[in-house]
C-alpha cells in the first residue's frame, strides 16, 4: 500500500480534450518527492528545448508533495511549472492555502497539462471524475467573480479553485495563477502559460484522503507544533503577518526604497506590521490544517483606497515592492493594491518591482508623461502606482510596456535605463538584500529560476541557530563575513534544504533549518510517519539536489550558461542613508563565489552546467543523457 500518495498522475490534453492517468513506481515518489522536482521531470520530458513559452507545447505541471493533504501543519503547498514567459528559463513557483490539500482529495498526486484548447474551458477534478467545461462566461472577470461563480455553478461552496487572472488571458508575463482570491503561485509567470492553454482555471472538490503510515506519531507532531508555537521565533509572524520584519530590515539598512538606492525607508512604520494589526487588519486567515495562521485579511471601507477581505492583505514583499521600493508609504493604498493583483492575477513582486523600475526611469528623463499616457510617474505617487497596476493587467496604454517586465521594458526604451533595473535572468528581485546579507547575492545569481528570497536561508541564521544548522552539516557557528568559503557552502547547503522543502512540498516559515517552527529533523519525521520510508536529513538533502540539477539541466538546454547568472548593477553601487550607508557588493569577489559555488555543486565553472558525473552520483543517467545529446 502507498502512503502520502495515491499513485496517480492525471495528464489533460487541452488540444484534443482527453486525459490519461499515469501510476508511476514508488521509486518516482522517493526519488522526485512532488512538487517542482516532479514538474521539472515533467518539463524536460514533455516540453521541446526552445518552445514558446505562450504556445501549446509548453507543459505546465501542478504537483503536490508526499505528504500533503496529511493532518498536520505546513503542508498543504503546491507547485506550478513550466518554461516561464518572463525568463525562458524555468518557471518554478509555490502557493499555499486550502486547494493544494483538495487537489491531493480528488485522488491525484500531480496535473500535467499539455496543448492548448480550441475556446476557453476550465478543467472540474472530483472523487467521481475529471471533465473539461466551457469557460467563455468567465473570461475578463476578476478572480472573485469566477470563484462565486463557479461554486454556485457547481452547488457547492468548498469547491477550491485555481485560476489564471485577467493578467493570465491577456498574457501579463508576470501574470499569477490565484486561488481563494488571495493565494498565490506568484513568480515567474505560470498565471501567463496557463491563460496562453485557455484554460480558465483548475477546480477541485475530493474525498479521497491519502493513506497515512503512522497516525499517532503524525498526531504528537502537530501537537507539539500547537503547543510550542507561542515560544517559537515564528510566533511574531502569526500575530503580525510577514510585514512584523519590516522594522528590523529597516534597522539593519537591509530595506530596499527608492527602487533600491537605500536600505532604509523614513515611511516604513506606516508599512509595518504592528500598524497593520492596529488599523485595517480584519483576522489572521491560515493554510489547511495550519495554526500558525500568518495569513493577513485586511478590510477598509469608502475612502479613495477600499480594501475587500475577501482579497486577504498585503505581506511583507507586496509592502516593499509596491510601497517601499515606489517610496509610497501609504498603507491603504498598498493594501488596495494588492488586492487589484489577486483581483487580476498579478506577481506583486514583479510588479511592484517594474513600476519602481518606471518611476525610477520617469524621474531621470527617460520615460515621457507621453509615455506614460499622462500618468505622473513619479515616486511617492501612491495615486500613480495604483493607476499603473490597472492598465499592466489590461496591457493598456504604458502598461502595455510594463507588461513584459522591467528587463524587456528597458530593453525596448533604451536610454540607459537598463541599469535601473533590479532583475535576474529577467526576474525582478524580491526585498532582501545581499548588500546586507552578502550569502544571498550567490544565490540571488545562481539560482535557475530568478532571483529568489525562498531558495535559501539567510546569512543572520547561520550564527544564530547553531545547533539546527548542524542538522544539516553546518557545524562552524561563527558569523559570515562576506562572501568567503563559509557563506557559499552555508548557501549551497540551505539551498539544497529549501530546495527538497518546494519538492515535498512544506511551507518554510512551518519548517526549516533555523527560527521555523519545526526543525529539520522533524521534517523527516513528518515524512517517515506519513509515508513509512526510512528516510533521514541526507536523504532529504539528496533529494533537494537532485531537484536543483534538473532545475540546472532545463536551463542548459535553452542556452542558459553563467554569463546569464549576473547580478543587476545597482548591487555593485553604494547604498544611501541609515546603517548600510556605502554598502555595495563587490564584483570580483561575487564572481570568485560563484566559481566556488560551482565546485561544490559539481558544475562546470565555464558553463554553469551539471557536470555528467554529478547527474550520475544522484542517479540522473537519463538527465545526464540529454543534456549530451542537446
Amino acid at each position: 500500500m502507498a502512503f502520502g500518495y495515491h499513485g496517480k498522475i492525471l495528464h489533460v490534453h487541452l488540444t484534443s480534450s482527453s486525459f490519461e492517468v499515469e501510476e508511476p513506481p514508488q521509486g518516482f515518489y522517493r526519488k522526485y518527492l512532488g512538487g517542482s522536482a516532479m514538474g521539472t521531470y515533467y518539463a524536460l520530458k514533455f516540453t521541446p528545448p526552445q518552445t514558446d513559452p505562450f504556445g501549446p507545447d509548453n507543459t505546465l505541471t501542478l504537483a503536490a508533495g508526499v505528504v500533503t493533504g496529511a493532518p498536520f501543519p505546513g503542508q498543504s503547498r503546491i507547485t506550478a511549472t513550466a518554461k516561464s514567459p518572463l525568463t525562458g528559463a524555468i518557471g518554478d513557483s509555490q502557493s499555499g492555502g486550502f486547494f493544494p490539500a483538495e487537489f491531493k482529495f480528488t485522488g491525484f498526486d500531480a496535473l500535467v497539462i499539455h496543448g492548448k484548447a480550441p475556446k476557453p474551458v476550465y478543467l472540474w477534478i472530483h472523487s467521481e471524475g475529471f471533465e473539461l467545461m466551457p469557460a467563455e462566461h468567465l473570461m475578463g472577470r476578476d478572480t472573485l467573480a469566477v470563484e462565486t461563480i463557479l461554486k454556485e455553478e457547481l452547488n457547492d461552496p468548498k469547491i477550491q479553485i485555481l485560476q489564471a487572472g485577467i493578467a493570465g488571458e491577456n498574457g501579463v508575463r508576470f501574470a499569477a495563477l490565484i486561488s481563494m482570491a488571495n493565494r498565490a503561485n506568484g513568480r515567474t509567470g505560470m498565471g501567463a502559460v496557463m491563460g496562453a492553454k485557455n484554460l480558465k482555471a483548475v477546480v477541485v472538490r475530493g474525498k479521497n484522503k491519502p493513506n497515512i503510515h503512522d497516525n499517532q506519531r503524525l498526531k504528537e507532531l502537530s501537537r507539539w507544533g500547537i503547543k510550542n508555537l507561542p515560544e517559537s521565533d515564528v510566533y511574531a509572524m502569526g500575530v503580525y503577518g510577514t510585514a512584523e520584519v519590516i522594522a528590523y530590515q529597516n534597522h539593519q539598512g537591509g530595506l530596499p526604497a527608492h527602487n533600491w538606492d537605500s536600505g532604509v525607508f523614513s515611511g516604513w512604520k506606516a508599512l509595518d506590521g504592528r500598524t497593520m494589526s492596529d488599523t485595517i487588519l480584519k483576522r489572521r486567515d491560515t493554510c489547511y490544517a495550519c495554526p500558525v495562521r500568518c495569513k493577513r485579511v485586511v478590510e477598509i471601507e469608502g475612502g479613495s483606497y477600499p480594501a475587500d477581505p475577501a482579497y486577504g492583505g498585503p505581506e511583507y514583499e507586496t509592502l516593499c515592492t509596491l510601497g517601499t521600493y515606489c517610496d509610497v508609504d501609504d498603507l491603504e493604498a498598498v493594501a488596495h493594491a494588492n488586492q487589484l493583483c489577486n483581483s487580476y492575477g498579478l506577481d506583486t513582486i514583479s510588479c511592484g518591482a517594474t513600476i519602481a523600475w518606471a518611476m525610477d526611469a520617469f524621474e531621470k528623463g527617460l520615460l515621457s508623461q507621453e509615455d506614460t499616457g499622462g500618468v505622473d510617474l513619479r515616486f511617492g505617487n501612491a495615486e500613480a502606482m495604483v493607476k499603473v497596476i490597472e492598465l499592466i493587467a489590461r496591457r493598456e496604454s504604458i502598461g502595455n510596456l510594463l507588461a513584459e517586465g522591467s528587463v524587456r521594458a528597458a530593453d525596448k526604451i533604451g536610454k540607459g535605463s537598463q541599469d535601473l533595473t533590479v532583475a535576474v535572468k529577467k526576474l525582478e528581485v524580491p526585498a532582501h538584500m545581499p548588500q546586507v546579507k552578502p550569502s544571498l547575492g550567490v544565490i540571488y545569481a545562481v539560482n535557475p529560476f530568478g532571483a529568489d528570497h525562498q531558495s535559501s536561508e539567510h546569512d543572520p541564521s547561520f550564527a544564530g541557530y547553531p545547533e539546527r544548522m548542524a542538522q544539516i552539516g553546518l557545524v562552524d557557528g561563527d558569523k559570515i563575513r562576506g562572501l568567503d568559503d563559509k557563506a557559499v557552502e552555508f548557501a549551497l547547503r540551505s539551498q539544497h534544504l529549501y530546495s527538497a522543502m518546494d519538492s515535498v512540498c512544506v511551507c518554510q516559515f512551518v519548517y526549516g533549518p533555523a527560527w521555523q517552527l519545526y526543525d529539520t529533523n522533524q521534517l523527516t519525521e513528518a515524512i517517515m510517519a506519513v509515508t513509512g520510508w526510512d528516510f533521514d536529513v541526507e536523504e532529504l538533502l539528496l533529494a533537494g539536489e537532485r531537484r536543483l540539477n534538473l532545475l540546472q539541466v532545463f536551463n542548459a538546454r535553452e542556452g542558459f550558461t553563467r554569463a546569464d547568472d549576473r547580478l543587476p548593477k545597482k548591487f555593485f553601487k553604494a547604498l544611501r542613508g541609515g546603517t548600510s550607508d556605502g554598502l555595495y557588493l563587490e564584483e570580483e569577489q561575487l564572481e570568485v563565489a560563484k566559481s566556488a559555488y560551482y565546485q561544490k555543486a559539481g558544475w562546470d565553472p565555464n558553463t554553469a552546467h551539471p557536470t555528467r558525473a554529478k547527474l550520475v552520483a544522484l542517479g540522473l543517467e537519463w538527465a545526464a543523457d540529454y543534456l549530451q545529446a542537446i
